[in-house]
């Protein structure tokens, strides 16, 4: 399937970011390595419910101007609102910061940025650069960035709708990204309606690993017969 249905949303939305990783490993174990963030983001408002949405890429700098002025300048900043407006939503803005070591040297994203992105249907952004004015981001809004900063510098758009590579995850424009405080993951659209039952499976076995380890007497032995009581929910 290629379509966000409302369904897919809450089935998804219903789980965090390492239970949708650990299910991905049962439904695409090809996929057991990569797809995922690997550096640690901060995430701005651990408290908002997983993003569920179909990723909009950019890429940024702000340690230096742009090289574009007046009509290319404002052209390109243009293009870069409509493709954050067009195509399906709810979107999720997924923004690689160009800069390298000096990555984060100025914010996209603070009060104005959020409020207009979540006005054109974006969840929130994930991204290596930075974020600011915490307190005053647009409601509902999550950021999650490589750090907080207090200035936007030089920052400006280079370019938007090619392939990103953020905290080592590699997204491409109209892909599926499940999104909490735990870091980000691509869901491949043709296994995204099977997450969720692989997830309960997955769950139904460590249920019993669990509730063994909390009794009174818990030991070796009992951890091999929980062991093979889960292996045996497999079945």
């Amino acid at each position: 399937m290629s379509e966000l249905t409302e369904q897919l949303i809450a089935d998804l939305q219903s789980l965090d970011t390492p239970t949708v990783c650990n299910a991905l490993e049962v439904v695409a174990p090809e996929r057991r390595g990569f797809g995922y963030t690997t550096q640690p983001l901060v995430c701005a408002r651990p408290e908002l419910p997983p993003m569920v949405g179909i990723a909009r890429t950019a890429t940024i700098r702000s340690a230096h101007p742009s090289h574009l002025k007046g009509s290319a300048a404002r052209e390109l900043n243009d293009g870069y609102y409509a493709y954050v407006d067009n195509g399906p939503k709810p979107s999720i803005m997924v923004i690689q910061d160009l800069d390298g070591a000096q990555r984060g040297y100025g914010s996209w994203w603070g009060e104005v940025n959020s409020n207009v992105h979540k006005g054109l249907g974006s969840l929130g952004v994930i991204t290596d650069g930075s974020v600011r004015d915490l307190p005053d981001v647009a409601e509902g809004f999550q950021m999650m960035a490589d750090r907080v900063g207090p200035s936007h510098a030089f920052v400006h758009v280079v370019g938007y709708g090619q392939p990103v590579t953020v905290s080592g995850m590699r997204v491409a424009s109209g892909e599926l990204i499940h999104a909490d405080q735990h870091g980000a993951v691509v869901i491949p659209w043709e296994v995204a309606d099977q997450v969720l039952a692989a997830a309960k499976d997955i769950a139904a076995g460590e249920a019993v690993i669990i509730e063994a380890s909390q009794q009174p007497g818990f030991d070796i032995n009992k951890l091999r017969q929980a062991w093979g009581d889960a292996a045996e929910l497999k079945h």
